[in-house]
C-alpha cells in the first residue's frame, strides 16, 4: 500500500500506518473483499498475484485469507513497510515472496492476476503509463487487474474542494488545524492525482482491455481490468 521510500513510510512511521487506511478510506475492509471477488472470477485456486504496493501488508493479509491457495509477490521500496508486511501477514508469508523495489524489480511471471491499491497517487505522473505497462506485460492473457487509489477533477474549484473533503474525511476527532492544512498542502504538492477519465483512458493506453469502474467512495476510485 506504500509506494514511495520519502514518504512518510519508514522508521517508527510505520507503527502508527495501520491505524491511518481504515479511517481514511471508505469501505476499506469492503474494498479488500471486492478486490479478491474480482480476481477470483479469472485467478485459479493455485493462481500466483502480483501486489505492486505492498508494504504495510493489509492487502496482502486480506486476500491470503480469503484465498487460501493463491501464492503472492509483493513489491515495495520500503524496507520497513515490507517488514511490516511479513509480521502482519503472518502464518500466510510462507506463500508470499517479497521484493524491495519498483515494478522493475518484480518477477516476469506470468501472473494469474495483480492488484495496486491506494498506492498510484504516490508514483510521479511521468512513471504512471511505463509502471502500467509493466504491469500488463506480467499478466497472462486475459488476467484481471484492479486498481485503486486517490481520484477526482483536478481543475480549480473542484481540486481544492475534494482535497478538502479528502482530508475532512481522514482526520482524527480534535486533530489539530494545523495538521490538517498541512495535510492538505502536501496533497496539493506530493501527489500525483488524476480524474477518472484521465485513469481510464492511461489503463487502455498500457494495452488493457474491459476497463470497469467498481468502486467509488468519497476522493477514491477502483477499477477493474483485463490483461
Amino acid at each position: 500500500m506504500a509506494l514511495n521510500p520519502e514518504s512518510n513510510f519508514a522508521g517508527n512511521a510505520v507503527k502508527s500506518y495501520l491505524e491511518g487506511p481504515p479511517r481514511q478510506v471508505p469501505g476499506f475492509s469492503s474494498l479488500h473483499r471486492m478486490t479478491a471477488m474480482l480476481l477470483a472470477e479469472r485467478t485459479p485456486e493455485s493462481g500466483q498475484v502480483l501486489v505492486l504496493g505492498a508494504g504495510g501488508g493489509l492487502e496482502l493479509k486480506a486476500l491470503a485469507e480469503m484465498h487460501e491457495g493463491w501464492s503472492f509477490d509483493g513489491v515495495d521500496p520500503s524496507a520497513d513497510m515490507l517488514q511490516l508486511a511479513r509480521q502482519i501477514a503472518g502464518d500466510h508469508s510462507a506463500r508470499m515472496r517479497f521484493h524491495e523495489g519498483y515494478i522493475d524489480v518484480a518477477p516476469e511471471g506470468p501472473f494469474d492476476a495483480a492488484t495496486c491499491l491506494l498506492t498510484f497517487h504516490h508514483i510521479p505522473f511521468e512513471q504512471r503509463l511505463e509502471t502500467l505497462r509493466q504491469i500488463h506485460r506480467r499478466l497472462k492473457a486475459n488476467a484481471p487487474f484492479v486498481l485503486a487509489h486517490v481520484s477526482f477533477p483536478q481543475t480549480e474549484p473542484e481540486r481544492s474542494i475534494w482535497i478538502d473533503r479528502h482530508v475532512a474525511y481522514g482526520a482524527p476527532e480534535g486533530a489539530d488545524p494545523a495538521r490538517l492544512e498541512n495535510a492538505r498542502n502536501a496533497m496539493r504538492e506530493r501527489l500525483c492525482i488524476l480524474p477518472q477519465e484521465e485513469e481510464e483512458a492511461m489503463l487502455r493506453e498500457a494495452g488493457f482491455s474491459g476497463v470497469t469502474l467498481f468502486y467509488a467512495a468519497f476522493s477514491f476510485k477502483g477499477w477493474l481490468a483485463y490483461a
